[in-house]
């Protein structure tokens, strides 16, 4: 027997067949899915210290469960003492199983930690389908161990569906469990 996540199995089970009949879809190829989940993180402080690119890789891949890369810089900024191709960031693109492995972590281990949490703010939607989300600290993630953190970092999540409009992309990520502010 072959391994599916649950989140994806979820997808299938529970989720098509809510949004097929919220938004009288005909087909069942009509209904939005989550094509990838992009995490991001801005390092700028690593312009002097190149060590906090290293442990942002090692955190990063950790979260992910997959190799991030780093991101380098596009042209010369003289106030921020910033040359073309200092790395500056760290990303990850996760697609496929991995995706739904992280995904059901975020939503059931990840955001549960948030200090204060009041629910995730819905002004993240691109107009196109798409929803970016903002963490403050990379801790929240259990694979972090908080003993050999150098620096608390904050990271943006994005998830990149086949929705049409915020509204669709909405109704996808509610079904999926991520709490929005009400």
């Amino acid at each position: 027997m072959e391994y599916t996540a649950r989140l994806r199995e979820k997808y299938y089970a529970e989720v098509v067949p809510a949004l097929k009949e919220q938004f009288q879809y005909k087909n069942t190829m009509q209904v939005p899915r989550l094509v990838k989940i992009c995490i991001n993180q801005g390092l700028g402080t690593a312009i002097s210290d190149k060590k906090l690119i290293e442990t942002g890789v090692v955190e990063m891949s950790s979260i992910a469960g997959q190799k991030a890369v780093s991101t380098k810089s596009r042209k010369d900024i003289s106030n921020f003492k910033l040359r073309k191709g200092m790395p500056i960031g760290v990303r990850v693109t996760l697609r496929g199983q991995r995706m739904y492995e992280f995904l059901d972590r975020l939503i059931s281990v990840a955001i549960p930690r948030i200090r204060d949490f009041r629910g995730i703010n819905e002004k993240g939607f691109d107009g196109r389908g798409n929803f970016t989300m903002g963490v403050t600290e990379q801790i929240i993630f259990p694979e972090i161990l908080i003993d050999k953190v150098v620096k608390i970092n904050g990271l943006d999540i994005t998830f990149v569906t086949t929705a049409r409009t915020d509204k669709e992309c909405s109704a996808l990520l509610k079904e999926f469990g991520i709490p929005f502010k009400k």
